[in-house]
């Protein structure tokens, strides 16, 4: 990320936006993620802030080792954090109700390594699990933002084949366009 980027992932302003909305969002949608979640890349942990207030076990994978020393510095034993890729997590399969990931499905730097995410995903999820995330679109503002960063936007219309592809079924993608794209979806079963 570059610097202006991280700053104002880092921020406390962006932890409250974020933090906001996603409490909003776990409260009001009704999309049950259940107690037991796995959350891929949560950088400087804005939304890990939120999710461990709703639910009973949180695990975090965090690419980036600095980030997940500062992760395991704040969150202690309230949260597992996870040095390691989300497209190859070391944790048991079908053995999560939720995985989420919030804001970094763009900074994989490949259409690939996203859905290898997203495999993982299913992969680690039990039976009638749900996958569940936002991301940012395409505008003239997000390119700026990331200037010289990894930038892989997720291409709304291509996104439920993709979901679909990984074994997904009830797939709903929302798109603000030139803003979020929101996802959920579950893994057949019970």
């Amino acid at each position: 990320m570059n610097l202006r980027h991280q700053e104002l992932c880092s921020s406390q302003e962006w932890a409250d936006a974020v933090g906001e909305r996603l409490d909003e969002w776990l409260t009001t949608t009704g999309r049950d993620i259940g107690n037991d979640i796995v959350e891929i890349g949560p950088g400087f942990g804005a939304t890990t802030r939120v999710l461990v207030r709703h639910c009973e076990r949180l695990t975090a994978i965090e690419i980036d080792p600095d980030f997940a020393a500062g992760l395991r510095a704040e969150f202690g034993d309230q949260v597992t954090i996870i040095n390691a890729s989300g497209a190859d997590v070391p944790l048991a399969s079908a053995s999560y109700s939720g995985v989420v990931c919030f804001t970094m499905l763009h900074h994989v730097p490949s259409v690939e390594l996203q859905d290898q995410i997203f495999a993982e995903a299913y992969r680690l999820l039990r039976p009638g699990g749900v996958v569940a995330g936002a991301d940012g679109q395409d505008s003239e503002g997000f390119r700026a933002l990331h200037e010289g960063d990894i930038m892989v936007v997720v291409e709304p219309d291509s996104f439920p084949d993709r979901l679909r592809a990984a074994g997904f079924t009830d797939i709903d993608v929302t798109v603000d366009p030139g803003v979020i794209l929101t996802f959920h979806a579950r893994k057949p079963g019970p």
